[in-house]
């Protein structure tokens, strides 16, 4: 199982200092990648969860340049509110900034109150097929084609685009659990990447996902899913958590590599860096060996 950190870039306690920290423990502890959350202007209702939230094409580019070996990732950008070719851009710098640690990762996006905030309400109901575009228009642009691009949303064909990402592609994870999402990430992704979701949920969503790849015929994504931890918590009825004992936490993770799951990102509740320190020795030290 490769594991990947949940950056503590959103919620009241969010701080430099807590995403510094999270960039130095994930290389002490031997995890692939971090992963940065978006989301630009919230409603009051979501205040409590995404008020406070740091940019997350900055925030990867700045993690970034504080480590030479950890990947670096979107947990997930919601690709209708950009214009498809300005996020184009701004991840082939960003990876090649990073010498080829960007993972993309795209969603649709929920809130209709946030898409009217930055202006493209006329989005929301079409998400889905902006969402695909975008997609689209990032893998043209990426593998150096200068070919004219026709789409329902964008349309350019005298241009030339560069740097160009130094492996011509970035790899697309996609989220979502609507089940049009799920049928996408079979069609579109290079992994299927859940929040939300146990290793039970999970192999229900996983269902639709091969589904869609074998109707496409192409292989089944890659497979990762975005989960909270805390050791001898109680359970969280709003959400799944992977919590209580270490044997149970170990269970839960040995069940998601049953279902194919092989990269898990891994969201620690504490926002500041003792607390996060704490958190990830305990990981290490108690969980890691029972897997």
């Amino acid at each position: 199982m490769d594991y990947g950190l949940v950056l503590p870039s959103l919620g009241d306690g969010a701080s430099r200092d807590g995403i510094a920290a999270a960039v130095e423990l994930a290389e002490t502890h031997d995890f692939s990648d971090v992963w940065a959350t978006d989301h630009l202007l919230v409603d009051p209702a979501a205040a409590d969860d995404y008020g406070r939230i740091f940019e997350i094409v900055t925030t990867l580019a700045w993690v970034a340049a504080r480590s030479e070996s950890v990947g670096v990732g979107a947990s997930v950008i919601v690709a209708p509110m950009r214009n498809a070719v300005v996020l184009a851009k701004e991840l082939a710098t960003l990876d090649v900034l990073s010498d080829g640690r960007l993972i993309a990762g795209f969603g649709v996006g929920w809130n209709a109150k946030e898409f009217a905030n930055v202006g493209v309400s006329e989005r929301f109901a079409v998400r889905g097929a902006y969402a695909e575009e975008t997609i689209a228009v990032c893998r043209h642009l990426w593998s150096g084609s200068t070919a004219p691009f026709h789409g329902r949303f964008h349309d350019f064909e005298d241009y030339v685009f560069g740097p160009l990402p130094p492996r011509r592609a970035i790899p697309i994870w996609l989220g979502g659990r609507d089940e049009r999402a799920l049928r996408r990430a079979g069609r579109l992704a290079d992994a299927y990447h859940s929040s939300g979701a146990g290793p039970d949920a999970f192999a229900k969503r996983l269902a639709v996902v091969k589904a869609a790849a074998e109707a496409a015929g192409r292989p089944l994504p890659r497979l990762s899913a975005r989960v909270r931890l805390e050791l001898d918590a109680p359970p969280q009825p709003a959400f799944y958590t992977m919590h209580g004992s270490a044997e149970r936490i170990a269970g839960e993770i040995r069940a998601f590599a049953g279902r194919g799951v092989d990269h898990l990102a891994l969201a620690f509740p504490p926002r500041d860096p003792e607390g996060l320190r704490e958190a990830m020795s305990r990981f290490s030290e108690e969980i890691r060996p029972l897997v």
